[in-house]
């Protein structure tokens, strides 16, 4: 059962006037030296492990642009459960795709009543990394009350039964703020050791952020089972603070882990300036502090002058934001000058980007993927088992699921 409120999402132009990705176009491109749209940092955010060096020296990719499922609305998150691809939608619905078959519908059985409003909805979904054994896999939701007002935000582990059916086997973590569904994101992603990081938004209530008794605003950790890890930077502190891994964020829309590493990155909104990548630091504060005021928005994304401490972002919009989202990395030799790049999603800019991780712990836009610009607010971005690049569109209608096939 769903209860719903009407969207605030905004778009910069008429969906009419939109190009929709029907076929498949082949592009070859060519990384410039010039760095497209990226501000540096005020300092560095804690060194990171170098780009390998054929990343470094290979010539940039071509690739085809396809799309392989139409007709949607407002796709929020995608994974792969074995061989089936899954992607929920923001307005509720789980779906299964295997091949080139049609999808189909997952029943979820058990699970609370979803809350659709503004940003909030089916958001962060991820499969466990065991699930040929445990068939598990895990989603974000917001969750109504009994007379369909916004309650939480919840993690949710479910047990997949049979491509259509899903069963809820345990909730992770209840509680995550939420008011009208504002500043509602919930990205999750596992570490290299299994560890599940959750990047949740701060509901947009000032207090939020450098509350360690609050859920908002944060990245948490847990493990598989549900349990928390007494290695959990504040875990002495008691309370919702044993989940907390770092705080200080406005709005978290993506997580990524960097291949063959424990490297894990976010991807956070910005207010009118300042959209952030940053590197995951273990009990970090990232600066974010919207008060006095009930939720004063003029703060910096990073104060240094009041946490001289802060972690700075390892890149930057600057002021316009563009709106970044989601989050992933690519991997293998196809990909060439780009394999081991970080892609970002943008939605209000509609593009991809992707930026390579200087040594310094920096971060620089090296190519944006103009086949793509200005036709999609681009929400999701993942890499497939495949090797491919596969996306989600955020239009509101005819929305997509996509894929980018270096050749």
């Amino acid at each position: 059962m769903v209860a719903s409120t009407p969207s605030t999402r905004r778009s910069s132009r008429s969906r009419s006037a939109r190009t929709l990705l029907t076929g498949t176009a082949t592009l070859a491109l060519v990384v410039s030296d010039a760095l497209l749209g990226s501000t540096p940092s005020a300092t560095a955010a804690p060194a990171a492990p170098s780009a390998p060096a054929a990343a470094r020296t290979a010539a940039a990719p071509s690739y085809t642009v396809g799309t392989v499922v139409s007709g949607l609305r407002l796709p929020w998150d995608l994974t792969w459960a074995g061989s089936m691809m899954m992607y929920d939608l923001r307005g509720g619905g789980l779906y299964g795709k295997r091949g080139s078959a049609k999808p189909k519908r997952i029943t979820l059985a058990k699970g609370p009543r979803l809350f659709v409003g503004s940003e909030a909805g089916m958001l962060g979904l991820v499969a466990d990394p065991k699930f040929s054994s445990t068939r598990w896999f895990y989603s974000c939701q917001a969750v109504a009350d009994s007379r369909g007002r916004p309650l939480d935000v919840r993690v949710l582990r479910w047990k997949l039964d049979s491509d259509t059916h899903a069963t809820l086997s345990k909730t992770m973590i209840k509680g995550l703020p939420i008011s009208s569904g504002r500043h509602s994101g919930c990205r999750l992603r596992f570490s290299k050791y299994d560890m599940l990081y959750v990047g949740t938004g701060d509901a947009a209530e000032g207090r939020n952020p450098q509350n360690l008794q609050s859920l908002g605003g944060k990245i948490l950790r847990i493990r598989r089972d549900g349990s928390i890890p007494p290695s959990n930077p504040f875990y002495s502190r008691g309370g919702n603070a044993r989940y907390v891994w770092n705080y200080g964020h406005r709005n978290v829309q993506g997580l990524a882990l960097r291949p063959g590493t424990n490297d894990l990155w976010s991807v956070e909104q910005g207010t009118y300036r300042d959209d952030e990548v940053n590197r995951v630091v273990q009990g970090g504060n990232y600066g974010y502090n919207p008060l006095p005021g009930t939720y004063n928005e003029s703060v910096p994304m990073t104060d240094t002058r009041k946490y001289p401490k802060a972690i700075r972002a390892a890149w930057r919009s600057g002021d316009p934001t563009i709106a970044t989202c989601g989050a992933t990395f690519l991997s293998g030799s196809r990909w060439k000058s780009w394999n081991g790049a970080l892609v970002v999603g943008v939605l209000k800019d509609e593009q991809i980007r992707i930026m390579k991780i200087n040594s310094s712990g920096s971060a620089s836009t090296v190519k944006i993927i103009t086949a793509l610009k200005g036709r999609h607010r681009i929400r999701t971005v993942q890499l497939g088992p495949d090797g491919a690049l596969y996306f989600t569109t955020s239009d509101g209608s005819n929305d997509v699921i996509g894929k980018i096939t270096p050749r």
